[in-house]
């Protein structure tokens, strides 16, 4: 597949565009769904995306996107960009965004530690307008292969605006998120990674050490004996290593004291498997939190 390619037409009924031409910068599960939602909700809107000549191939194939690129010079006329890849890499294309895109732009991204990102789109030219984002939908198994346009419905999507973020511009991205499915929700960086290290990193990392230790221990033969409560459990373990080194690394110091106070109750039950009294408390404890996780 020589690039960039243009997708053939597609029929122009649908909302009126909020943005001309969404540029998507990473087409993993995220960045698919958001493209696929897009070119379902507004079909005069031009879906362009950016990534790597594989994944753009399969994009192609599964009619993701309008036209598609491994260089960034496609975005140059984009007036809204979503950055979409992992961390690190979101925050290397926002250092020379302005080298491929000359008009003004709405810029937001999907990361899931918002610090790091935030501080890197201070220095933004004033061109961009940078608004933080985060959609609170997921998959056990990522990439574009896995991509739907339903993946945000009734799902909050965290905003978290800062400094020259104007209110236009919030505005008409919480339009955009709500014509997803979404519920846009407005939250301060640091909040935001405090919290999600504990609702989604902590979760994470504790399902896939969980599943190391069972298949290292008991191999394919013994997994054929699990029941659901295993799989239950290690649903996340299948997500990509790539996405988490960079969410690691941006929230180390949330994530931390997660993993210590975890670390911690585990040696709490491992001294007290024979008298129960602090599994008795644990379980309580648990039992009441999950009830109240079921009634959001």
């Amino acid at each position: 597949m020589q690039l960039p390619v243009v997708q053939p037409g597609r029929p122009r009924e649908g909302q009126s565009p909020i943005f001309q031409k969404i540029g998507i910068v990473g087409l993993g599960l995220i960045g698919g769904s958001i493209a696929l939602a897009a070119r379902q909700i507004w079909p005069a809107s031009l879906v362009i995306a950016v990534d790597n000549k594989d994944v753009l191939e399969t994009a192609m194939r599964l009619h993701v996107v309008d036209v598609a690129a491994d260089d960034r010079i496609i975005l140059a006329e984009a007036d809204l960009i979503v950055l979409a890849a992992p961390a690190l890499q979101n925050i290397a294309v926002m250092n020379d965004l302005d080298e491929y895109v000359r008009q003004r732009a709405i810029v937001t991204d999907t990361t899931s530690t918002k610090r790091d990102i935030v501080a890197a789109a201070r220095r933004l030219p004033p061109q961009f307008t940078f608004v933080g984002g985060h959609p609170l939908g997921g998959a056990a198994k990522g990439g574009i292969e896995h991509a739907r346009p339903d993946l945000f419905q009734g799902r909050p999507w965290l905003l978290t605006p800062e400094g020259d973020a104007t209110g236009p511009a919030i505005e008409k991205l919480s339009a955009f998120v709500r014509a997803l499915g979404a519920e846009p929700r407005l939250l301060a960086p640091d909040a935001h990674d405090r919290l999600l290290a504990l609702l989604s990193h902590l979760p994470q990392l504790t399902a896939s050490a969980l599943m190391q230790v069972v298949g290292d221990a008991v191999g394919d033969r013994g997994l054929e004996f699990a029941g659901p409560g295993l799989a239950d459990t290690t649903r996340l373990a299948s997500s990509p290593a790539d996405i988490w080194k960079d969410i690691a690394a941006t929230n180390a110091d949330h994530i931390g004291p997660a993993l210590d106070r975890l670390i911690e109750v585990l040696q709490d039950l491992r001294a007290d498997l024979t008298t129960g009294d602090r599994l008795t408390e644990v379980f309580s404890a648990a039992t009441r939190w999950r009830e109240a996780l079921n009634k959001t």
